[in-house]
């Protein structure tokens, strides 16, 4: 496993550059399924609105104006950090290569590179504004078309998820977080994904609600590329052995999977990410207690292999993507496309679930019940409602 990107730098081609250091494995694999699902998103968008279905709005600009103390500001503010905090590293010492996250987390930095950088950023502003400026300046109307949205959305949709994985992930965690709230409050890891679904489409869905949009359209546009971003966020978790793997697996390995490695069907999980060695949920049982004491901190592996699940679900979800984007032109009920995407995540989460180490919110006998099980069959109920009532919709209106 690559728990940062300087491991598998390091590993994959032999060159040790500390400040990878600072690229978690998960994160950096986030920041390219929200690219992903951006590009994907936009290009849909356009295409919304060639057809018609979405148009495009007009703001307010003002032209030839000279840049305000606030611009110049925020410039040289932004300019300082990057100075003071990451062009300093190499002049850090052993400092940063010691412990990059609490390195940029300190007070410790090159105050001087910070002002230098920030006063240059700043003059830049200035310049670039002056060459631009006119005697009068005068307001005009700029035309943004829906998909030059793309960015404001992508903030909107990074900034609710990141709450909403964090605040479900709490939830579902209640007591682990009365125990220690700082730490589950501003750890940038235990993240639910429905959360940051839920609460980061609600963003994504208000915004353009405000800007004059159909929300029906807008969500179908956004469909395809949710499979994809998913589908690269779970290689993150694969890559990195961030612990959303399955449960043990120990049984041999079917006969018709006899071509392919056998990390496909189970895997021990190598230098995670978490440094665990335990695949076992419950403290009391007697392989935990095991795999405890023969945890090497030295070669961090699981005590027992386990399914694969950020590997599995990585393929179907890239699977899924290809299926709408194949099919995403047949669908002419606004809604609709939406509602298929809804169908499919629910199915593929509830039966990943059954494979899956997650925390149990009840147990009803021997069956145990947890949070993404509920919210995956919810998920399928609206989708299939949706889907029905989006063709119902669709045909009174042509009649």
């Amino acid at each position: 496993m690559y728990p940062t990107i300087y491991d598998a730098v390091k590993d994959l081609f032999g060159i040790s550059l500390p400040f990878l250091k600072l690229l978690q494995s998960f994160g950096f694999f986030v920041a390219i399924s929200f690219l992903l699902c951006a590009w994907v998103f936009a290009k849909e968008l356009h295409r919304k609105e060639l057809q018609g279905f979405l148009k495009a709005t007009y703001r307010k600009v003002i032209i030839g104006a000279a840049a305000t103390r606030t611009e110049l500001s925020g410039q040289f503010v932004f300019g300082f950090m990057i100075g003071w905090k990451l062009i300093s590293i190499p002049f850090a010492g052993g400092a940063f290569s010691a412990d990059p996250r609490a390195y940029i987390l300190s007070t410790s930095g090159n105050i001087f590179i910070g002002i230098a950088i920030g006063g240059a950023m700043a003059f830049w502003k200035w310049r670039t504004a002056n060459k631009s400026r006119l005697t009068e300046p005068k307001e005009e109307q700029e035309k943004v078309g829906a998909a030059d949205h793309i960015g404001n959305m992508t903030l909107i949709a990074a900034f609710f998820g990141f709450l909403g994985a964090k605040i479900f992930h709490i939830l579902e965690n209640f007591g682990d977080f009365l125990k220690d709230p700082s730490e589950m409050l501003f750890s940038f890891s235990g993240l639910t994904m429905y959360g940051g679904l839920i609460l980061g489409s609600i963003g994504v869905l208000y915004y353009a609600k405000k800007q004059g949009f159909n929300i029906f359209h807008v969500m179908d546009a956004c469909a395809p590329g949710l499979f994809l971003a998913y589908g690269v966020g779970r290689l993150g978790c694969q890559i990195s052995g961030d612990g959303d793997w399955g449960i043990v697996n120990i049984k041999p390995k079917p006969h018709w999977m006899s071509f392919l490695p056998d990390w496909i069907w189970a895997y021990d999980y190598p230098n995670n990410v978490n440094h665990s060695c335990n695949p076992f949920t419950n403290p009391n049982s007697p392989e935990y207690i095991m795999a405890q004491l023969m945890c090497d901190p030295e070669h961090i592996h699981l005590a027992a292999p386990v399914y694969p699940t950020p590997l599995y679900e990585c393929i179907v979800n890239v699977l899924f993507f290809f299926i709408l984007w194949s099919q995403r032109k047949k669908f002419h009920s606004p809604g609709a496309l939406f509602s298929v995407y809804l169908i499919f995540n629910g199915i593929e989460r509830f039966f990943i679930e059954l494979i899956r180490v997650d925390t149990v919110l009840f147990s009803i006998g021997s069956f145990h019940v947890v949070q993404a099980e509920i919210i995956a069959l919810c998920l399928v109920s609206i989708g299939l409602a949706g889907f029905f009532w989006t063709r119902k919709r669709a045909k009174s209106t042509l009649a």
